[in-house]
């Protein structure tokens, strides 16, 4: 019996996107659909200042959906992230929290996004609580602005030396760890919450998933508290193009991975089918034209599968754990 369907879009856009009203509508957009996460950005592209700097807005006008910048990975970027009570088995970076001992703060002075003294989240106000991309502690001052609603994503290195330190697993971690599958699969395993995982097919995104619960069960951890997530360019221009004869006729892969061409019906039907086969728990889904997808996902696709009651039609929590299903904190617990 599957579990909750899980889906989560794209803010589409260049990296150093400035345009903090476009963002703010986009992730509106999709909270208004019930999605559990938005992200900015990808590990290949991570989130630039610009986008850093539009999420204190984008985190005000949202109440629910989570947000998850991606930021660069690997030992010498933010893929190193951890702190008191979520490790990544990576470095030992420790996220900003503010009145924590040992949290690390940035340096006083530098400009970029703060709390003003009202505590209010505002661009352009220096030190305590700044962010900068790719500097972890942006993580954590964004989950705290946005109660419990911050996540990020990064690639994790793979395990340096065989033989090396098992890291302790992430099971109640903070905030969401969402990782690509690619490149370390072990190490994703034992490190996200969420891993995004691209798949053609529902038997490959289902061999993709037992493989990832098989890793994150050897490295200690609950399988059941890992969320397989398939990735999906989604071109939305029409119910016809999904016809073979049209260019469509499923997934198909391409250099920036597996694209579906249809309409939002026909999404639909696929997001409920692998689902409901056990592939998947859920699909992260990037729209080919910002605008034009992103509101036929929401208004057509995601519609559909809520009057179906395949598909939320509210948040049942404020965090995006409480979206995931996932464990709370142990520190909040």
């Amino acid at each position: 019996m599957p579990g909750l369907l899980h889906l989560a879009a794209a803010a589409v856009g260049r990296p150093d996107e400035r345009d903090a009203d476009a963002l703010v509508a986009a992730v509106r957009l999709a909270e208004r659909g019930g999605l559990d996460f938005v992200t900015f950005g990808d590990p290949a592209a991570p989130a630039g200042p610009g986008v850093l700097a539009a999420l204190p807005a984008v985190a005000a006008a949202t109440e629910r959906v989570g947000l998850v910048p991606a930021l660069p990975g690997g030992p010498t970027g933010s893929g190193g992230l951890t702190g008191p009570g979520w490790p990544d088995g990576v470095s030992g970076t420790r996220v900003l929290e503010p009145g924590v001992p040992g949290a690390v703060a940035l340096e006083a002075g530098v400009p970029g996004i703060g709390v003003s003294e009202s505590g209010v989240p505002e661009a352009g106000v220096p030190g305590f609580g700044v962010f900068q991309a790719g500097v972890p502690e942006a993580v954590g001052e964004l989950d705290r602005v946005s109660r419990g609603r911050g996540g990020w994503w990064s690639d994790p290195a793979p395990r340096a030396a065989e033989g090396a330190a098992t890291p302790e697993p992430v099971s109640g971690a903070r905030p969401v760890r969402v990782a690509g599958a690619t490149g370390a699969p072990d190490a994703a395993a034992r490190c996200a919450d969420v891993v995004l995982v691209p798949a053609s097919g529902p038997a490959q995104a289902a061999g993709l998933r037992a493989e990832l619960r098989a890793l994150a069960a050897e490295s200690g951890r609950d399988p059941d508290g890992l969320r397989v997530l398939a990735t999906l360019l989604v071109d939305l221009d029409g119910e016809y193009a999904a016809e073979r004869g049209h260019g469509g006729g499923g997934p198909r892969p391409t250099p920036r991975g597996p694209l579906y061409r249809g309409g939002p019906v026909d999404l639909a039907e696929l997001i409920a089918s692998w689902h409901a086969e056990g592939a998947v728990d859920g699909f992260h889904l990037t729209p080919v034209d910002p605008r034009r997808d992103l509101e036929r996902l929401v208004n057509g696709t995601v519609a559909l599968l809520q009057h179906r009651a395949l598909f939320r039609t509210f948040y049942p929590g404020g965090t995006l754990r409480d979206h995931l299903g996932l464990a709370r904190p142990r520190a909040l617990t």
